[in-house]
């Protein structure tokens, strides 16, 4: 018999299939009309049910995060994998695996990295990771060093030179959808003018590779850019509502959880960091997940939310009823879901499924 929500164990993660259906066809319709591939990344769901529906509309193979997230979807039928994570060097053995198996897609920003995988001896596809403005990783694209590391990737036996790839990450720390479009922008022009640096260098820039939620659902225009990597916008959070890249109606993961104390001045649910993760969100210290005061009307309280999270307790603002289920909105929705075995399946308030999630590093 299948359960309905009121009967579900909690803390629950709960995935709203509509919202996330409704989601993943309006990203692939956007990247059809701005001309370029869309390459989803698997690491917000890690979830085979979800990434099917994802390929259904995007024939460009997939990204993900870590090489065991890798050998889960290639086991799942997905055959083009971008790895988009600068090479680890203990893992040359794995890579070389699976590596025979599917085309494997590795990032590097570096001499080392580099030359570990021409070691190999092994036809490898290698994207050079590129600086956008993030400043976390990926080389200066205005140095000497981009144009000598393309130069010799090109250059390497064995390697093939796939182009280059960032990740405007610095697009979550923008104050206004403005400044969002602005960075957005800011990442197509510094990639496509490296390529042309690259180029006049005399190294071929097969394809460049961008991609942020944030950015991609701000950008207008991606002249020049062959390829885009989102990969929140499958679920959205709390988070993007704040930097206006969806609305609170978008966003399709939730947690269910129950209040098991309450005070007079607050109450205590069973979600806590293990549920919601300790993400501070947009505006650190105001939120660690909101709740829905009508889940169908898309409505959050203006005024109850969660506080504080130790390991299983979270903490609300105000007193409520103990036995009281509500319905929270977490921060950051790709951590939320790396807490969680599986999704409970939804559509409106009805139960349809369990999908598992992988979670193994």
């Amino acid at each position: 018999m299948s359960p309905d929500l009121a009967s579900l164990p909690t803390p629950a993660l709960l995935l709203d299939l509509d919202k996330a259906e409704t989601n993943i066809e309006a990203m692939a319709a956007k990247a059809e009309r701005l001309g370029v591939r869309l390459r989803p990344h698997l690491k917000t769901h890690k979830c085979a049910e979800v990434a099917a529906l994802q390929l259904a509309r995007s024939s460009a193979g997939a990204t993900v995060a870590t090489l065991e997230e890798a050998r889960f979807f290639a086991a799942h039928g997905i055959d083009d994998l971008t790895w988009a994570f600068p090479v680890v060097l203990s893992r040359l053995d794995e890579i070389a695996e699976l590596a025979a198996r599917v085309t494997l897609r590795l990032v590097v920003d570096s001499p080392e990295a580099l030359a570990a995988l021409g070691s190999l001896g092994l036809p490898l596809h290698v994207w050079l990771k590129i600086d956008c403005g993030y400043h976390r990783a990926g080389v200066d694209p205005e140095s000497a060093a981009a144009v000598e590391l393309a130069s010799r990737l090109a250059a390497t036996p064995k390697l093939t030179f796939d182009g280059i790839l960032s990740h405007s990450g610095h697009a979550y720390d923008a104050s206004s959808p403005e400044i969002t479009r602005r960075i957005a922008a800011q990442e197509r022009d510094v990639m496509v003018a490296c390529a042309g640096r690259l180029r006049a260098a005399g190294v071929e820039v097969p394809a460049i590779s961008i991609g942020s939620t944030p950015a991609m659902t701000a950008v207008t225009d991606l002249t020049g850019i062959d390829e885009v990597r989102p990969g929140n916008y499958v679920f959205f959070d709390y988070t993007q509502v704040q930097l206006g890249s969806c609305r609170v109606a978008d966003c399709a993961v939730t947690v269910l959880a129950s209040v098991v104390s309450s005070c007079p001045d607050h109450a205590v649910t069973d979600a806590g960091a293990l549920a919601l993760s300790k993400d501070p969100g947009h505006e650190p210290g105001r939120t660690l997940g909101e709740v829905f005061e009508d889940y169908g009307a898309a409505r959050l309280s203006a005024d109850l939310r969660v506080t504080v999270l130790s390991q299983e307790h979270g903490k609300l603002s105000l007193s409520r009823p103990v036995g009281e289920r509500l319905r929270i909105l977490p921060n950051h929705s790709c951590l939320t879901v790396a807490q969680f075995d599986h999704y409970e399946v939804v559509r409106g308030e009805r139960w349809i499924d369990r999908w598992s999630i992988h979670r193994v590093r």
